[in-house]
């Protein structure tokens, strides 16, 4: 071992290990944690833990000095890990949707991601997670149009799901615009058709 760490495995705690290892409903970690332990107690030298358990040196000294400090509860459990980012509420991301379909601020062309975060309040790459999640590209503001709906975003959102969890045996659909002819370019009502010299609708 090495020479920081120290302990002696006592008949109990040598009766709970093996119990661990004898038990096929133990889970794999458990066991060769539980193993390099026993071994432990056996005065085997760190090399010949290592060859019994298929495991590193640090990973050898980290479960001897768990033990040594947590005994055999310790090794059962893993280490809590930093939590996540909360996820942003709904109501939220709906007035981030809200945000984009409105005029940026200082006269600007079109919405950025440093731009909505300052506004929002949230972190630039939070806002581009939202963007993303919900089809939004204001920064292609040659291209992007933005609906004026006041209901755009529960209807992006249930469109979004639709897509991303469709119900059970179910089959989604999608028709592309006619080919050569864009929606983005239908931004004013067409021209009613007329007659030019010579052209008569009559079929007869």
């Amino acid at each position: 071992m090495r020479s920081d760490i120290s302990f002696t495995v006592s008949p109990g705690d040598r009766q709970r290990l093996r119990a661990i290892v004898a038990d096929p409903m133990s889970p794999q970690k458990h066991v060769w944690r539980a193993r390099i332990v026993l071994l432990s107690g056996e005065d085997l030298g760190t090399s010949a833990i290592m060859a019994a358990t298929a495991t590193s040196k640090t990973c050898v000294w980290r479960w001897q000095e768990r033990f040594m400090h947590e005994g055999v509860d310790g090794l059962l459990r893993d280490r809590s890990r930093p939590p996540g980012k909360a996820p942003v509420p709904p109501e939220r991301v709906a007035e981030i949707i809200r945000l984009t379909q409105a005029p940026p601020p200082h006269e600007a062309t079109h919405w950025t991601l440093g731009a909505m975060a300052k506004v929002a309040g949230i972190a630039a790459s939070t806002a581009q997670g939202i963007w993303k999640a919900h089809g939004l590209s204001p920064h292609r503001w040659r291209q992007f149009k933005l609906s004026n709906d006041p209901k755009f975003a529960d209807k992006l959102t249930a469109i979004v799901g639709l897509y991303v969890d469709p119900p059970a045996h179910a089959v989604v659909l999608s028709v592309d615009e006619t080919s050569q002819i864009q929606a983005l370019d239908r931004t004013q009502p067409g021209l009613a058709h007329e007659e030019g010299p010579g052209r008569h609708d009559d079929p007869r």
